[in-house]
């Protein structure tokens, strides 16, 4: 049944956003019982949670022998947090006012993340060593996030048994729907005479980002633009080193030329654009106007690109 390898990534694509939804929602409560601020959570927490579907989906790729949906999801992904997902929280916010300065340390590591990954991209692979490299990267990242994120001791919540079970059940389910939604993706692949990369930089980045939708614009619709920021933010170093070092690690990770010579620098040109835009600790309405019209703009180079 040709139409059955679409029902599959549909469904899979849904009980992976469920599942993650569960396990950031968990995790964060988890996070906050420990103390850690709210700004913390969602610069480290809530951005590895919603960077989680990425990571399953990139995992399962390379065990399945389809490594170069890894790269195009990192991509796709960081393109879309920042084009997609900043452009309509400015827009719905009408002005992110920045409490934290992220020029600090913050963007200087997003910058130096994105060009670390153009760098050991050059040869079309990811080495063992260079999965070191960007495993290395997120644990000084971390290590310097949580050195100021002890929170009031009244303010922490308590958690039960039932957070740190939907914690489980969360990631059990997206590491199950994440296998199906590869699968998918190669009948897909075949059936429509898309190419593999192609799908994973559009239809797997766009999906796996509808956390960071949904999450940021939940952020902005209750008077807290800034904290989208951090999860965009951290979101895009997370999948720059953690989604692109852990299956380097299991397996081995090939890039397309067409992710390295087209999309790289289109993710890095907006990784830029980014930092300008938050210079002054303000991003504005039109600036999101003009990072959805970017978006559109790298659209159109998927359909140009979509045929094998």
């Amino acid at each position: 049944m040709v139409i059955l390898p679409y029902i599959i990534f549909a469904i899979s694509l849904a009980v992976l956003l469920k599942a993650s939804d569960w396990f950031i929602d968990s995790s964060e409560q988890i996070g906050l019982s420990l103390g850690i601020s709210p700004f913390i959570i969602g610069l480290t927490i809530v951005a590895f949670g919603t960077s989680l579907p990425e990571l399953a989906t990139s995992i399962a790729a390379v065990l399945r022998g389809e490594s170069t949906i890894v790269m195009g999801a990192v991509v796709g992904s960081n393109i879309t947090n920042i084009a997609l997902v900043l452009g309509l929280v400015a827009i719905v916010a009408k002005t992110i006012k920045l409490e934290y300065n992220i020029w600090h340390i913050d963007m200087p590591y997003l910058w130096g993340s994105a060009f670390i990954l153009w760098f050991i991209t050059r040869d079309l692979q990811i080495s063992i060593f260079e999965a070191i490299i960007c495993l290395a990267g997120i644990v000084t990242f971390m290590a310097y996030s949580m050195k100021s994120s002890d929170g009031p001791l009244e303010s922490r919540p308590k958690v039960n048994w039932r957070h740190y079970a939907m914690l489980l059940i969360g990631g059990i389910l997206v590491w199950v729907s994440s296998d199906f939604a590869i699968q998918s993706i190669e009948e897909i692949s075949l059936v429509a005479g898309i190419k593999p990369s192609i799908i994973s930089v559009s239809a797997v980045a766009l999906g796996t980002s509808l956390p960071e939708v949904i999450v940021s614009l939940n952020a902005a619709r209750k008077g807290k633009p800034s904290l989208a920021v951090g999860n965009v933010l951290g979101s895009n170093i997370f999948n720059t080193y953690v989604v692109v070092g852990i299956p380097s690690l299991v397996g081995k990770v090939e890039v397309s030329g067409e992710i390295l010579d087209t999309f790289l620098p289109i993710m890095i040109v907006m990784t830029i654009l980014f930092g300008i835009m938050s210079n002054n600790k303000t991003i504005t309405r039109w600036e999101g106007i003009v990072l959805l019209m970017f978006y559109m703009l790298y659209a159109s180079q998927l359909f140009s690109g979509a045929n094998i």
